[in-house]
């Protein structure tokens, strides 16, 4: 019979043979720890199929996020929902468990360019993949190109099924591309490929009555429509005050208020004087006999500050 290192050291080949890499790291571990409290066999080798499976999620979450070309920290975690009406945070609340997915329901986020629509739907994508499915965040203008040069390769199927092993598409923007007719064409074929199948979602600055703008054909542009709203959730974020331009008028307001010089507070006496003075330069011999301008008298000082406010003291103008 093997003696207990020569068994443990056969168990952790074996454990890494049947791929159960971290079943083979921790058992040691765990069995001195089960031992010290006691834990019945059943339980240890619960501990460490958990352990396992652990692992293993947060390796597959780790590798769907690479993937996925998901916007660095656009999370839940770090995405301001007191920005948002208590109607819309319910909507995202709901969304966070991916349930959607199963019924190929698609998300359309629309609203004025800053307002948090990709952040929004990149920090559902982020749920969904901690749900543990596929997704693929791409700007719309890359797919359509994407699209585009399979077309001209005449391998656009073998691009579509390869889109089509992620449970979620999210095309960010979709309202900055100006589409030509062929361009217009593979998007539409990509959404009418998903529709009813797989999920998509969308970012948008335009209305659905303006998407001629994207489609150019009226009639294209209601086939789309059609397609994505039969079966989807409507983000309404143009009431939603732009996060941007708030923070750049705060930053704006800072840099103003550190470039002001601060108020130069004299005496009621040391204006007095500085008045004296002006008036006594203002008859010297080079001015000759021409009586002083407003140009070069002070037109006001600055007083002590008073208890509410600052006093401004209009200078009297001298007559010689």
């Amino acid at each position: 019979m093997p003696n207990t290192t020569n068994r443990s050291t056969h168990l952790q080949t074996l454990l890494t043979q049947l791929n159960l890499g971290t079943m083979a790291d921790v058992f040691a571990d765990v069995a001195l720890r089960a031992a010290k409290e006691g834990l019945s066999h059943e339980a240890y080798l619960y501990e460490l199929a958990r352990l396992e499976i652990e692992q293993r999620t947060q390796r597959r979450t780790a590798r769907l996020v690479r993937a996925s070309g998901l916007p660095v920290e656009k999370t839940f975690r770090t995405l301001a929902l007191s920005r948002l009406s208590p109607s819309l945070q319910l909507q995202l609340e709901r969304l966070k468990s991916a349930s959607f997915l199963e019924t190929a329901t698609n998300i359309i986020a629309i609203g004025k360019p800053g307002v948090g629509k990709s952040h929004c739907l990149a920090a559902v994508g982020y749920a969904v993949i901690e749900a543990g499915y596929p997704v693929l965040w791409t700007p719309t203008s890359t797919l359509v190109q994407r699209l585009l040069a399979a077309k001209r390769d005449l391998r656009l199927p073998q691009e579509l099924a390869k889109l089509d092993k992620f449970a979620c598409v999210i095309l960010d923007d979709i309202g900055y591309v100006q589409h030509d007719r062929d361009e217009m064409e593979v998007l539409f074929t990509f959404l009418a490929e998903r529709y009813e199948r797989k999920s998509v979602m969308i970012t948008t600055n335009l209305v659905f009555s303006e998407w001629e703008r994207i489609f150019k054909n009226p009639m294209t542009t209601m086939a789309a429509i059609d397609r994505l709203v039969h079966h989807s959730v409507i983000l309404d974020m143009m009431s939603v005050d732009s996060y941007r331009a708030a923070a750049a008028s705060q930053q704006h307001l800072s840099s103003d208020r550190s470039k002001k010089p601060p108020s130069k507070h004299i005496t009621l006496a040391e204006a007095t004087t500085s008045l004296r003075d002006s008036d006594a330069s203002s008859t010297a011999p080079s001015q000759g006999t021409h009586p002083p301008t407003s140009a070069h008298l002070p037109t006001a000082v600055l007083v002590e500050e008073s208890r509410h406010e600052d006093s401004l003291i209009e200078a009297p103008h001298r007559h010689v």
